[in-house]
């Protein structure tokens, strides 16, 4: 059964407080659960009463937690000097004792990512998947090595390491190394968005990854074209281009928690630079329908905001306005609730 989250990393005012406060914010706006994308979101030293403390307020709300642990391409976890610092220089230790700490609590579904996205990087090179000092096929391959050295780790402590489909990440890939560490221990993290930025259908991709989505991220996407390729920007769901139907259509008998990942400061502007050589080589998996489906969509948005409905490319550059990330998250949730409930209504009457 579907249920609607929230991720804690873009609810308004989340950052500075407890994950009790989060529990409580989401209970009132009517969520059914948190997807925190840290277990140091719950306790910044793994302390156990603490997270139990925590995992108590949930429970006493009727909320559903899920938690991350850490990124797992080597050559990406020097960005992430707090998880190194927990195993007292040993990152695979730092690794165990985050999932342990979450498996102990009971959270068993477990975030990770490939890598990072450099915000204040232009071009090109703000994705992590065009490195000049290592390619993405090494990157790939010491990922897969690392997974298979945290797998009994997951196995012993019957956990899932869910692989988000990532800004730097292609669905084909995560795919892949799910099959490769295997999906007893592995699962994925469908971002809904995150997969037109490597210019692949939507539909396609949900379909593709659906045999082991476990966790997610659930925002909409606006598309424009650019002088170097498209920018995708994020909206709130039924804002902008995605099919919610056919997203939502082979995770209906999913045990699995919708988690909408909002905006704070911006709508996340994420460039497609599909006119760049680079670019062009670095995607072996794209297939052209999938290219030309991302086209058409971009298409729909633009030709939908000529006729006054929709943000423009300016506006979707503009701040975001006091009080935009919490409806975002509502609006979403609405219309989240809406369209599960009448997918849901419609298949019983099958």
């Amino acid at each position: 059964m579907l249920k609607v989250g929230v991720d804690s990393t873009k609810f308004p005012g989340a950052s500075n407080k407890s994950a009790g406060w989060l529990l409580e914010r989401a209970s009132e706006i009517g969520l059914d659960g948190v997807f925190y994308r840290s277990i140091l979101e719950l306790s910044s030293t793994l302390d156990a009463l603490e997270i139990q403390d925590a995992m108590q307020t949930a429970d006493d709300l009727g909320l559903r937690v899920e938690a991350g642990v850490a990124k797992v391409n080597p050559f990406a976890t020097p960005e992430m000097p707090a998880v190194r610092a927990l195993g007292e220089g040993d990152y695979l230790l730092g690794l165990r004792k985050m999932v342990l700490a979450a498996t102990s609590a009971g959270i068993h579904e477990l975030w990770t990512a490939a890598a990072n996205y450099q915000f204040r990087l232009p071009g090109i090179y703000a994705y992590d998947r065009f490195r000049t000092d290592v390619e993405w096929s090494e990157q790939l391959e010491a990922t897969a090595k690392l997974l298979k050295k945290i797998a009994p780790i997951l196995r012993d402590a019957h956990a899932h390491l869910n692989l988000e489909t990532h800004e730097e990440i292609t669905s084909f890939e995560a795919v892949r190394l799910v099959e490769e560490v295997g999906s007893d221990v592995m699962g994925i993290t469908f971002d809904a968005a995150n997969v037109l930025v490597r210019c692949e259908d939507p539909v396609a991709a949900v379909n593709r990854a659906a045999p082991y989505i476990r966790s997610s991220h659930i925002r909409d996407v606006a598309l424009v074209f650019t002088p170097d390729g498209i920018s995708r920007f994020l909206r709130p769901v039924g804002d902008g281009i995605l099919d919610w139907e056919q997203m939502l259509r082979p995770l209906l008998a999913h045990d699995l928690m919708l988690s909408i990942e909002g905006i704070i400061d911006s709508r996340a502007e994420m460039a497609l630079q599909i006119f760049d050589e680079r670019w062009q080589h670095g995607h072996p998996d794209l297939t052209l329908a999938e290219a030309f489906e991302v086209i058409r969509l971009t298409r729909a948005y633009e030709t939908s905001v000529a006729s006054g409905v929709g943000l423009t490319h300016q506006q979707l550059r503009e701040p975001v306005a006091v009080g935009e990330p919490l409806e975002f998250i509502e609006r979403s949730a609405q219309n989240l609730r809406s369209i599960i409930a009448e997918m849901s209504a419609a298949q019983a009457d099958e």
